[in-house]
């Protein structure tokens, strides 16, 4: 896989292509194969009855191939037309880095497959429900400017500390469960972890109602009517299982609202309720309420006290448009109204979204400190006075000044400079010699170092993350855990040789194999494998081999006995077989 192969991703910042590994095509079985075509048949052909019709018309617009997995490579040189591209991550990223993805037009696709023991449904994101869930349906453009603005919105969503403990706990989760021979009680002992969790989340973050929101539309969404719902969510588009069953009874249909942001949700288990969104216009209102609840609108004291307790990086932005990004740590309030905050660490000014010159993480490496709000006694926001107003009140350079503000804020200095944004206004004000006071308590001195104050009547917006990208070295992804590659046994090689030969005969690449070889060293050796006994079938019918087929069936049944699960399993595999051959005829 190249980044070259699509323009979209020459536009991606340098701390989201650490997530970014090669596809690794080759790796790819021919047992991946096959499970990637059984799921993609089944799902077509059910589908056509069920999904939103931008699903079928998306497939073709996007190049997903029923008969292969796809190639990220060719993917993205469709994907491009329709101004998307597509990358591949190790399973489970951060939401706040999955959504930002989502704002640059890149889907997000874990290249690993589910082993067909879980062809039906897997908690681990894999190429069948990224590549055959999500990328049809961006083809259609509103929705795909949904998924866009809700990437935009949900990256700047402020986390709990305790969300990215549930992160890494769901994502150990999917990657043992969907790992072979995983002791249950290993897989027990992380769900019960993962419950525990949730159960003492406490207030849920702004980016824990998001993702919720996430779930209950992109991942999880029915479009149309109550009565009527079609499927549109990618997790229902990518599992054989759920696409059916939500379309029962059993499954609640609740009409869609912001609500769905309170409405948690089980990944471990089949959902429910589903929501229903009568179009795709209705997705971007609710999201844009939601928004206007989101600190990124709000700002005030509850904004910055939201990014104390996330223990994140993230950014206030001041009534002048003046941004502060870092850690922060504490704020002081008056009135319901916070008139100082603190960062600790590295720390930068910005304006929209771009640093100011001399005010980066060098500058502030141990933090940044400031009274915001209005000086007491006067009327006038220093924001809003003019060059003459500044001098009536002594707010000039060379002049040593004593600003007392609502909340027994002083700062007392010399000023030595302003700096003021592309309207006129000043912004920031730089003093030496300079006291920061808040009743008795002196919160910043010095008589060397320059002490800048930025100026804003009040905070408009707080976000997560830094307002200028470049400010801070954001490549510091670990992870805890990764995907496990299966051990592959001898006896598993030569099972993936029988696929690979019985798929290379079907595609006309060696049609000297021996087909009733291979049956009868799936039935001496391996017993209990369906699925390539089922392409045996497909080319027996196909060859209008009708003893063969008959044996095929005989075996099939008898799989069936000795382990009932995979029964509906077979029957489906057979019946698409005999309904693709009643077309032909």
């Amino acid at each position: 896989m190249s980044y070259t192969s699509n323009p979209v991703l020459e536009k991606l910042p340098k701390h989201l292509k650490q997530y970014v590994k090669p596809q690794n095509y080759d790796e790819y079985t021919a047992i991946n194969q096959a499970v990637w075509r059984y799921v993609m048949r089944k799902n077509v052909d059910y589908l056509s009855k069920v999904a939103h019709s931008s699903y079928l018309d998306g497939l073709e617009k996007t190049g997903i191939s029923i008969n292969h997995i796809p190639n990220m490579y060719g993917m993205n040189r469709i994907l491009k037309e329709i101004g998307w591209a597509a990358v591949a991550v190790d399973g489970f990223i951060p939401p706040s880095a999955f959504m930002e993805f989502q704002a640059y037009n890149v889907l997000v696709i874990a290249s690993d497959i589910r082993q067909l023991e879980h062809i039906e449904y897997t908690p681990a994101p894999d190429i069948i429900h990224e590549g055959a869930g999500h990328a049809p349906i961006i083809a259609n453009p509103e929705y795909a400017e949904y998924l866009r603005r809700f990437g935009e919105i949900g990256s700047k969503a402020i986390s709990s500390a305790k969300d990215y403990e549930l992160y890494e706990a769901v994502r150990h989760l999917s990657i043992i469960k969907e790992a072979a021979g995983t002791p249950q009680d290993e897989i027990d002992t992380a769900e019960k972890h993962i419950e525990d969790l949730q159960k003492n989340m406490g207030e849920p973050s702004e980016m824990a109602l998001i993702r919720n929101l996430h779930w209950w539309t992109v991942e999880y969404g029915l479009i149309g009517t109550i009565e009527n719902p079609k499927i549109y969510g990618a997790g229902l588009l990518s599992s054989i299982g759920e696409s059916a069953w939500c379309m029962t009874k059993e499954v609640k249909k609740i009409p869609y609202s912001i609500k769905a942001a309170h409405t948690a949700f089980d990944i471990t288990k089949p959902q429910p309720q589903l929501f229903v969104t009568p179009d795709f216009a209705f997705l971007s209102q609710v999201l844009e309420d939601f928004a206007n609840t989101m600190a990124l609108r709000t700002g005030g004291l509850s904004g910055i006290q939201k990014l104390i307790d996330s223990k994140e990086l993230g950014t206030i932005e001041l009534s002048t448009g003046l941004q502060i990004s870092g850690n922060f740590e504490s704020v002081i309030s008056y009135k319901g109204k916070p008139v100082y905050f603190q960062t600790k660490g590295k720390s930068a000014l910005a304006y929209r979204e771009k640093e100011l010159v001399g005010q980066d993480t060098i500058k502030h490496n141990t933090g940044f400190g400031s009274p915001v709000g209005k000086l007491k006694g006067i009327n006038l926001a220093i924001e809003d006075m003019g060059p003459r107003d500044l001098k009536a009140y002594n707010i000039y350079e060379g002049k040593t000044v004593d600003l007392e503000f609502e909340g027994n804020i002083n700062v007392r200095g010399e000023i030595v400079t302003g700096t003021r944004n592309l309207r006129g206004e000043i912004i920031l004000i730089t003093f030496k010699n300079c006291t920061v006071t808040h009743d008795d308590t002196v919160l910043f001195s010095s008589k060397n170092e320059l002490y800048n104050m930025a100026v804003g009547q009040e905070i408009v917006s707080a976000f997560n993350g830094p307002a200028d990208l470049t400010s801070f070295d954001l490549i510091t992804h670990t992870v805890t855990s990764t995907t496990i590659k299966p051990h592959v046994s001898e006896a598993s090689q030569k099972l993936e040789m029988y696929y690979e030969q019985i798929r290379h005969f079907r595609e006309g690449i060696n049609t000297t194999i021996s087909r009733h070889k291979v049956f009868s060293e799936l039935q001496a050796n391996y017993p209990n494998d369906w699925l390539l006994s089922v392409e045996l079938y497909e080319l027996a019918v196909q060859n209008n081999d009708t003893d063969f087929a008959e044996e095929i069936l005989s075996h099939l049944e008898t799989i069936k006995q000795h382990n009932p699960k995979v029964g509906h399993l077979i029957d489906d595999g057979v019946t698409l077989v005999n309904s693709a051959l009643k077309i032909q005829h």
